[in-house]
Formats: C-alpha cells, sequence, structure tokens
C-alpha cells in the first residue's frame, strides 16, 4: 500500500514554509520559497502549487500520494470556507484562499490563521505533548496566539480569538500598536517593542553598562544582544528583561484565568532567550494568576521552531480528512 503525505504549507509575507509529512507527523522533505506579494498577492497560490507539483518531479513521486494541504496565513481567517477577512501586508480582503489554492493545487485545503497552526504544531508533535487544552503564543516581530480547546482550535465569531498580543499590559502612557491601540502586549514583548525598551533604557541611563559598550564596538541593538548581556550579569539589560517578562507573564496569567489550559508554550524568535525570560514569565504568571491556575497549568518553551507552521497544517487536514 502506498505511504500517504499530508502537505503543510506556512505563508509568510517574505517566505512561504512548505513541507511533505506523513500521517505520523514526521517531516519527509521540506523548502521554502519566496512569497510574491505583486499584485495583491494574485501569485501566491499559483506559485505554491508549481513548489508542489516541481518538488514531487524531483522525487518522482506521484501527486495521488498526497491526501491534502493544510496552509497556516496571516490575519483572521472565516474557517468555515476558509477565506482571509484581511491579510493588510498582502493586500488581501475578503480573499477566499481555500478556493483558489484547491483549484491551483487540485487537493483538499484547510486554511487557518498561521499562529493557529504554530499551535497546533506543538499540541501534536512539540511541547504541548498532546494536551488537548493549550495556548501557544508566538514572540517574534509582532506577537501571535492560538488557543486550543478540547483539541480543537478557538476561533471566535469573526476569526479574532488567540489575539493575546493585543491584551493591554500599558493602562497608562503604553506605546503605540500596530492595532491603532495603545499599551499591547504586542509593544513590550515583540522583538521590536523590546529593542524600543532596551533603546530607551540606554537614554535613560546615567552609568556605563555592558549593552552601551556593545553598542559603541559597533552592535547593533537587538532582542538576542539584550537578552546575552542580560546573561552576562548586566543590571541595566536584566531590568529591561525582567519588564519584558513581567508584562508577558500578566498577559499570560489573564489568559490562564479565563482558559486554564494545561500549558501555555511561548515560541517563536524572542523565545529562544531561553530561562533567563522563562523564569521571569513564570514568576509573575504565578503572581498575578488564580492560584489554582498557576498550580495547574505549565508555562514552557516551544520546541518545533520554524517547524510548528506547517505540522500544525499537515494536523490539521488530516483532522479533517478523518471527519
Amino acid at each position: 500500500m502506498m505511504e500517504k503525505w499530508l502537505m503543510g504549507v506556512d505563508l509568510g509575507g517574505t517566505t512561504t514554509k512548505l513541507a511533505l509529512i506523513n500521517l505520523y507527523g514526521e517531516i519527509i522533505h521540506k523548502w521554502e520559497i519566496s512569497t510574491d506579494i505583486s499584485e495583491k498577492g494574485k501569485y501566491i497560490t499559483i506559485n505554491i502549487a508549481k513548489a508542489i507539483d516541481a518538488k514531487l518531479v524531483e522525487l518522482n513521486e506521484p501527486k495521488s500520494k498526497i491526501v491534502g494541504i493544510g496552509m497556516g496565513a496571516p490575519g483572521p481567517v472565516k474557517f468555515v470556507n476558509g477565506s482571509i477577512y484581511e491579510a493588510v501586508n498582502l493586500g488581501w480582503k475578503d480573499y477566499p484562499l481555500k478556493d483558489l489554492l484547491e483549484v491551483e493545487t487540485a487537493l483538499p485545503a484547510v486554511i487557518d490563521n498561521d499562529a493557529n497552526m504554530a499551535a497546533l504544531g506543538e499540541m501534536w508533535k512539540g511541547a504541548g505533548n498532546g494536551a488537548k487544552d493549550l495556548v501557544c503564543v508566538t514572540l517574534g516581530t509582532g506577537v501571535g496566539g492560538g488557543i486550543i480547546h478540547n483539541g480543537q482550535i478557538v476561533h471566535g465569531t469573526s476569526g479574532a480569538a488567540g489575539e493575546v498580543g493585543h491584551i493591554t499590559v500599558v493602562t497608562d502612557g503604553g506605546a503605540p500598536c500596530n492595532c491603532g491601540k495603545t499599551g499591547c502586549l504586542e509593544t513590550v514583548a515583540s522583538a521590536t517593542g523590546i529593542v524600543r525598551m532596551a533603546l530607551e533604557a540606554l537614554n535613560a541611563a546615567d552609568e556605563k553598562s555592558l549593552l552601551q559598550q556593545k553598542v559603541e564596538e559597533g552592535n547593533t541593538v537587538t532582542s538576542k544582544l539584550l537578552f546575552q548581556c542580560a546573561a552576562a550579569g548586566d543590571p541595566l539589560s536584566k531590568a529591561v528583561v525582567d519588564k519584558v517578562g513581567n508584562y508577558l507573564g500578566l498577559a499570560l496569567s489573564h489568559v490562564g484565568n479565563v482558559m486554564n489550559p494545561d500549558k501555555i508554550v511561548i515560541g517563536g524568535g524572542v523565545s529562544q532567550a531561553g530561562d533567563i525570560l522563562l523564569d521571569t514569565v513564570r514568576s509573575a504568571f504565578e503572581k498575578y494568576a488564580f492560584k489554582r491556575v498557576s498550580k495547574s497549568t505549565k508555562i514552557s518553551l516551544a520546541t518545533l521552531g520554524n517547524d510548528a507552521g506547517v505540522i500544525g497544517a499537515a494536523w490539521l487536514i488530516k483532522s479533517q480528512m478523518n471527519t
């Protein structure tokens, strides 16, 4: 009997990740293509279809081996028909992504938000370890979130459930957010927000710091550099990290109090800071969360890295094929 594969796709504004994955969630082949956002993204589904066909030719495998395609996309998704409400960076509004993807690939497709797909990936093969009640928060250029209850993604009435990044954590004098509000978690826990806070701390500092020394040596301030300096014992950098961890722990306590999930998983590039961030987040979570929640909900780092989205997309198409 021919082995069957799942097609996982993680659509980003710059690159699109693709992976052929077996029914056990193991990646057989993975690769990337550039995301062509010209002409309001009209070539995105066409290029994905061409990339899949080219890979199958390269592997000398028939298309009948693929049972379906799952795709994570930026922006809120209308799950019932796989359309995108809006993806500003791609030029999409009320965009029939599922229908177009099925036409171009000749495969059954399922579409969801990219952060939701990452959450499903971590549930299936990552830090979730099979937990059916899980929240995944991704810390990157922005802050995304996916909420899973009883093994199913929570979408909300307009596809906007899980927008953890837009929980207000700075109620007075917060920085402006891309969403139009101020003081969102995204302004203080994303990579860009952390850099802003680090620069503000440097400008306000009276004493020399390791971070300032690194800047004078020609290094650019990044969240990675900040965490490295904090790990090396730099008081200024550690104070910024503590502030980030406190805000993140506060926001997660609100999520925890509402959902009381088995696990809260933190992923994205910023999570690579590791324990120096995680320890502060856990401490703040314990401080702010309802006691029963803080004792039962575990916070851990994501384990799948950049593969979470494609693995979650594969899981979703597999689950749809089984229903």
